[in-house]
């Protein structure tokens, strides 16, 4: 199946299940074709429906609940129960039981592309060691959360650029568009995080990242106790696994499980109010892009990390760890290359076809 009509067959999907802004649509599907990095952010419905037939070995690996729609830019920052800085994967979205490889191979993919993109320098096999070092270097400890305080001061530097500044972060939301109207359950979801009732906000529409682009998504911007607040709430459903497995009438949405069961410290701001993923906008609590990295950051260092971070989230399927740590040592030693340049193909295939007809 091309790449146009599996993109028309998951919106229409889609569509079914929740709203869809046109104009958002459009944005996304013009983003797709910027670059093969930005296509694949846009499209885990393909890759959900793609990888398992283009690694057919991998794909039969032990099942975890796993991240789906893990990428180089799905990490980002949080302030923790004790308001301490955390880093670690920043949306579950697509979070579905998956073989524990699709994460680690999405991942070393989305490096790879980003390499290509200009945004790292590291090559494919230092990409694929240093993705599965990270992730073996997990489950033998039995994971530990990212807490950027006296420990990662190097990934605490690495995380909070200037782009995250403030007076950026907050001028950037000034430039959302307000909106009169939106569902009551939004509104409900928005003011149930507030700090207390009553406060007097902005409600705006807001556009931002590729791979949602096209839902209902609003932030409710207020003034309080003398400093800015934000909150956001993201319309959410069922993963694209769904449609890419032809798993009909299924609606569960794995979100909270795959953060309760992880190895995490908690944002207590992060909550699932019916259709509605809520939480908390600010400087420190927002994804990391890559263009506001430090340019010489330690990408191996980095790429570790986030290894060791997808470990972090597979270590809550508990019941399959025996067999995830058993898969993993008989595996051959260039497995993730090999995946990772089938992989890399195919999606550049799919990007050419897209960025030819847009």
């Amino acid at each position: 199946m091309k790449i146009s009509k599996a993109t028309r067959k998951f919106e229409n999907w889609l569509g079914k299940r929740l709203p869809l802004l046109k104009s958002d649509l459009t944005l996304k599907h013009k983003l797709m074709a910027k670059d093969s990095f930005s296509f694949l952010r846009g499209t885990f419905y393909r890759w959900a429906q793609a990888w398992e037939e283009a690694c057919p070995e991998p794909a039969r690996a032990p099942e975890v609940l796993a991240v789906g729609d893990l990428h180089v830019e799905n990490f980002g920052t949080w302030r923790d129960g004790e308001g301490r800085l955390v880093w670690g994967v920043n949306d579950f979205d697509e979070a579905y039981p998956m073989p524990y490889t699709n994460d680690l191979i999405r991942l070393a993919v989305s490096a790879n592309l980003a390499a290509k993109a200009g945004h790292l320098k590291i090559t494919t096999a230092g990409i694929c060691r240093a993705v599965l070092n990270g992730y073996v270097a997990c489950l033998k400890s039995g994971g530990q959360p990212f807490v950027l305080g006296e420990h990662h001061t190097w990934l605490r530097e690495a995380a909070t650029g200037e782009l995250r500044n403030p007076e950026h972060f907050w001028k950037k939301m000034d430039q959302m568009h307000t909106v009169k109207l939106a569902p009551n359950s939004a509104i409900r979801a928005l003011e149930s995080l507030m700090p207390e009732e009553g406060i007097a906000y902005r409600l705006a529409h807001r556009v931002a990242g590729i791979g949602s682009l096209g839902r209902e998504r609003f932030v409710a911007l207020a003034d309080w106790q003398g400093a800015r607040i934000g909150r956001e709430a993201k319309a959410i459903t069922a993963s694209a696994c769904v449609w890419a497995y032809a798993r009909k009438g299924s609606k569960r949405i794995w979100y909270e499980e795959a953060l309760e069961s992880s190895c995490r410290a908690l944002d207590p701001f992060v909550h699932m109010r019916g259709r509605w993923l809520v939480r908390r906008l600010a400087p420190d609590c927002s994804r990391v892009e890559l263009s506001s990295l430090p340019e010489k950051v330690n990408e191996r260092r980095l790429l570790e990390s986030m290894g060791f971070e997808t470990g972090n989230i597979h270590l809550g399927s508990t019941a399959a760890m025996k067999a995830v740590r058993k898969d993993l040592v008989r595996r051959r030693e260039d497995w993730l290359h090999e995946a990772t340049k089938q992989m890399t193909s195919n999606v550049i295939e799919d990007y050419d076809d897209w960025s030819k007809e847009h």
